[in-house]
């Protein structure tokens, strides 16, 4: 299913789904819609019946294999190409259906593309290059929507052929243009109407595990977001080295906090500090992007050389002064 095919259950607002400038639709309870054009925000005219958007989702959900009714009011799937549906009923939406739809269009750009279009200092473009080639590990941070997938596959475009790739998502999304490349994606668990797990899930920590047994050189990891951190820390550890790595995070400093959180996720016994050792030994380099007024940029490229017990924080040294240049 591809967002084309859930245009029959939502003729209202088909036509914003097929708009190329719009990024992100978003239905309120009250049934007012608002979208996201060429990265900002705003109203539109647009009316949809609550029995006929509730219908609507419904059916989306069943032909995703998923459900959602007033017994299982929340619903967050995604479409084969990408695209995400989220979607909540009363009572836990009570004024009426909540749906947001956010599509993938990804843009592919390499480091060279950038520098081209102004967006990337030359400079930094070869320092993150030399920094993938020297098998340094990168963190690539930011918030929802700021471009890190993107960035990331830049970098992903600098690895030498010769090495042998694991690329695990939550998702598939990125476009890899490898050699060696084997591919891991995560599996929601479903349910019967009784709520009895009829298929469990796969996560991105079971992933992650099995990937090792795999022989790959390096782990690309489409975002960290739970226990997977610490497996991640694990494999670092033994000989993966050149990882490449997405976390949402609001600054490279707290993309380091995060890690470390996320670690703990994993309930290992392990104590605060030590698990910050070990990030601040194993991650060479975190590359900050932020989203404002509809703007990407590239705002930190930090290096990391260890951590610090005594002072309570990471040996950091930002690698190049970055001014505010829009990426894509």
């Amino acid at each position: 299913m591809s967002l084309e095919t859930i245009l029959p259950f939502l003729q209202p607002i088909a036509h914003l789904i097929t708009d190329p400038s719009v990024s992100e639709i978003m239905v309120n309870g009250d049934q007012s819609v608002f979208i996201q054009r060429n990265g900002h925000m705003q109203p539109v005219e647009a009316t949809i019946e609550p029995k006929y958007l509730s219908t609507a989702v419904k059916r989306i959900a069943r032909s995703l294999g998923e459900d959602i009714s007033e017994t299982k009011p929340l619903l967050d799937a995604r479409l084969p190409d990408g695209s995400r549906v989220a979607a909540a009923f009363p009572p836990c939406s009570p004024g009426g259906v909540t749906l947001t739809i956010r599509k993938f269009r990804p843009q592919w750009f390499s480091l060279a593309q950038l520098v081209e279009a102004g967006a990337l200092p030359n400079a930094v473009a070869e320092l993150l290059a030399q920094a993938v080639r020297d098998r340094q590990t990168i963190l690539v941070s930011g918030g929802t929507d700021t471009g890190k997938t993107t960035f990331a596959k830049a970098l992903i475009d600098c690895i030498p052929e010769t090495d042998r790739l694991a690329v695990i998502e939550d998702t598939m999304e990125l476009k890899i243009d490898h050699p060696n490349v084997f591919r891991f994606e995560a599996r929601k668990e479903q349910r019967d109407v009784t709520g009895k797990v009829t298929v469990p899930a796969v996560t991105i920590r079971d992933l992650v595990k099995a990937t090792l047994r795999h022989r790959p050189d390096r782990l690309i990891i489409g975002e960290v977001r739970g226990g997977e951190a610490f497996d991640l820390l694990y494999a670092l550890n033994t000989g993966h080295a050149g990882s490449i790595c997405t976390v949402h995070a609001n600054s490279s400093r707290q993309a380091l906090s995060r890690l470390a959180t996320l670690t703990l996720r994993a309930d290992v016994d392990m104590p605060y500090h030590v698990i910050q050792a070990e990030i601040g030994d194993l991650v060479n380099l975190v590359i900050h992007i932020e989203r404002c007024d509809g703007r990407r940029f590239l705002s930190e490229v930090v290096g990391i050389s260890g951590f610090d017990a005594d002072a309570n924080r990471y040996r950091s040294e930002s690698l190049h002064c970055l001014q505010k240049i829009t990426l894509y």
